[in-house]
């Protein structure tokens, strides 16, 4: 069940022509510069290797986001960009899974018309903004999906969900870039839209200049150095982690009813006088039984 405080943290087959716009959506862009993978790494098709190395972490002028630290990271994989409708229905049908907006037949969604958060009968991973809506689009990240589906997908694909240091590592480029996103300095480039987000005045009015007012195919604004999409905007993305202030990650931790799972990566609902969100060191969080319609995940795997 949607609880308030995740009100302020906010929140299948493919056909022919499908496959081949995801083609499309996904060729890197030129400044795309794969990372060298050493001998004896093999890269499943749709995951991108992730060098090791150190990063900072965080950022001192973001209470959330403070105190920024050091961390070394080792190589990984993680997925190219997030799990899309297409693959979390293959999940299904292999699994017959039924995700926890299923079972209580509500999820939440963020009403235009009053402007806040409710929860609507219906909304699934199949039509996140509810039945009376058009199904979600094959190539789109999944969303109205829970920490705790996103685990059993990851589970079935033979991967995990990255941690939240792991997902800042990769958007730093794995080489502790400090640019405020994943792709550079700025949300517009050349007039170009780097990411799916929200121009306008939150939450009456979204002019749609980047193209959506939902959610994207996954790859349609680029992507960065290392080959990844969608680090930035579009979706929130699900992380391991368990939420907790900077200050007290060396400190021992024991979740009860009322922890949250860190979110990264912002989503098209995120407008810089609002939710930032789009920055690499931004950070979300829910508890692990939330679905929402602007989060979804990707996955990583150990080498």
């Amino acid at each position: 069940m949607m609880r308030p405080r995740i009100i302020r943290a906010a929140a299948a087959v493919v056909g022919a022509a499908a496959a081949l716009a995801l083609a499309i959506y996904l060729r890197p862009s030129r400044r795309t510069a794969v990372a060298h993978i050493p001998a004896g790494v093999t890269v499943p098709a749709g995951m991108i290797y992730i060098p090791g190395g150190d990063t900072r972490v965080g950022d001192d002028t973001v209470p959330d986001e403070a105190p920024a630290f050091d961390a070394h990271v080792e190589p990984f994989l993680l997925d190219r960009h997030p799990v899309t409708v297409a693959d979390f229905g293959a999940f299904v049908a292999a699994t017959g899974y039924t995700t926890e907006a299923e079972r209580l037949a509500s999820a939440g969604v963020l009403d235009p018309a009053i402007h806040t958060w409710r929860l609507v009968e219906g909304a699934t991973w199949r039509r996140p903004l509810g039945p009376d809506h058009p199904p979600a689009a094959a190539d789109h990240p999944v969303t109205q999906v829970s920490w705790n589906d996103a685990v059993a997908f990851a589970a079935w694909a033979g991967k995990r969900l990255p941690t939240e240091i792991e997902w800042e590592h990769a958007a730093r480029g794995a080489r502790n870039a400090r640019a405020p996103y994943a792709w550079g300095e700025a949300l517009v480039e050349g007039g170009r839209h780097r990411a799916n987000t929200w121009q306008g005045a939150f939450p009456t009015h979204n002019a749609g200049d980047d193209g959506f007012l939902y959610t994207s195919p996954v790859g349609t604004f680029g992507a960065t150095a290392l080959g990844l999409t969608d680090m930035g905007g579009n979706v929130w993305e699900w992380t391991q982690d368990w939420y907790r202030p900077y200050a007290d990650r060396s400190r021992t931790f024991t979740p009860d009813p009322t922890s949250e799972k860190v979110q990264r990566g912002g989503s098209f609902l995120c407008q810089p006088d609002i939710c930032h969100g789009y920055r690499v060191s931004a950070r979300s969080y829910s508890t692990p039984d939330t679905s929402l319609f602007n989060v979804g995940f990707r996955c990583a795997r150990n080498l």
